[in-house]
């Protein structure tokens, strides 16, 4: 299917949507897993396409490891072949190897793997080609780039002599997916020690335990619906497989949906969506959830409130570069985001087009959070998605839900 046209509701929009499980839980736990040797007994993994991949490329005896478009799984996966000395090629789609992992590569060349370049320097094609431990077990990383190189490198560390103490240098970003990995080691039974304020992370040598661990549903996925709530006229919908103290960062979107006119209560099954006052501007710092901002950004512009966004600049080495994406999209409704700080602060001027009825396609990019974030547009007016399949790279079964609330064809 090469377009999906979203028709808007005709009746209020009440559904229950089971969301799809969190990719990026379930491709730590699977590294963790194949680390115990494939003992622990994981539950609700991901059907996303980067946890497929990840599950395939963990077990296959192949010695090119093609990860497609899935950035976590190629950084995982790159210490995970790396300091368990396995000869791998490492590779993906072009766009794949234009994204960059040469500060991960110098780390693990640090610790004593040997890591070689098949291309361009600093990016994909890789080949690990074994490892001898270098003696190292301090190491310096950027806090500011991605924090897949540090949950690569921390879920690795106990198999190290020594463990390995990791000294982030710069401005943390992602801080709640770091969070996230070594709350997920803990429950494996190796527990880091993290000190934010020095920027340190010290993570014991030790094994991980095989366990039962259940993933949570997906709040990246989640944040779509917020979405549709805050834009229909009439809408409740409930979210199943959501906890109350979530481990994942993008359980932000409860605080920042609040002020864009979406209560969330937890049910104890998830959380139930209703309408409420929004506010007229607000600020976001998504630092520590950047694949928000697609979802925020387009809904504030349709809903009319203008907004300040800040930490946004790693999107612009994401799947595509979201910001120039999100620009070039909002500006068929009439809106726009501003850069008005260089990689600093931008501003999301609301659309004067929400009520227009001229029918807008909306590109991806070969984004699946393109797709997704642009969806919601639909409860305001009829609106075309280009390449809707690329939404299986983390939520396959997003259109099957939509359907729920819109007449999607």
């Amino acid at each position: 299917m090469n377009a999906v046209l979203l028709t808007p509701p005709t009746q209020p929009v009440r559904a229950t949507i089971a969301l799809a499980s969190s990719k990026s839980e379930s491709n730590r736990a699977l590294i963790i897993d194949a680390l115990t040797g494939f003992r622990c007994d994981l539950q609700n993994l991901a059907s996303a396409r980067d946890t497929q991949t990840m599950i395939r490329l963990l077990r296959a005896e192949d010695p090119t490891a093609d990860v497609l478009d899935a950035g976590t799984t190629m950084r995982f996966l790159t210490a995970y072949f790396a300091l368990t000395g396995q000869t791998k090629t490492l590779t993906g789609t072009p766009r794949m190897c234009e994204r960059p992992i040469g500060l991960l590569v110098d780390a693990l060349r640090t610790l004593g793997a040997d890591v070689a370049y098949l291309g361009k320097d600093g990016y994909p094609p890789i080949q690990t080609r074994g490892f001898r431990h270098s003696g190292v077990s301090e190491l310096s990383i950027r806090g500011d780039v991605s924090s897949q190189y540090i949950s690569a490198l921390a879920m690795l560390a106990p198999y190290l002599p020594g463990g390995l103490t990791l000294h982030l240098t710069g401005a943390l970003g992602s801080v709640p997916y770091m969070t996230m990995t070594l709350q997920q080691m803990a429950t494996f039974g190796v527990t880091p020690r993290a000190d934010w304020a020095a920027q340190t992370i010290h993570i014991p040598a030790g094994t991980y335990q095989p366990t039962t661990y259940a993933i949570e549903s997906d709040w990246s996925g989640a944040s779509y619906w917020f979405s549709v709530v805050a834009l229909a006229a009439n809408a409740e919908l409930e979210l199943l497989g959501l906890k109350a103290e979530s481990l994942q960062g993008d359980s932000a979107i409860v605080g920042i949906m609040d002020q864009l006119g979406v209560q969330a209560t937890y049910t104890g099954k998830g959380f139930r969506l209703t309408k409420k006052a929004a506010t007229d501007h607000i600020a976001v710092d998504f630092t520590n959830c950047p694949d928000l901002a697609q979802t925020v950004a387009v809904c504030c512009a349709m809903k009319g409130i203008p907004a300040t966004f800040t930490g946004i600049e790693s999107l612009k080495i994401k799947e595509t570069d979201r910001v120039l994406a999100i620009q070039t999209e909002l500006r068929k409704f009439g809106a726009d985001l501003v850069e008005v700080e260089p990689n600093a602060r931008y501003e999301v001027k609301p659309s004067k087009q929400a009520i227009a009825t001229e029918l807008i396609s909306v590109d991806t990019y070969d984004d699946h959070r393109m797709a997704m974030a642009f969806a919601p547009i639909a409860m305001l007016r009829p609106v075309v998605i280009e390449e809707p399949s690329v939404v299986a790279k983390s939520y396959p079964s997003f259109w099957d839900d939509f359907a729920m609330i819109a007449e999607v064809n």
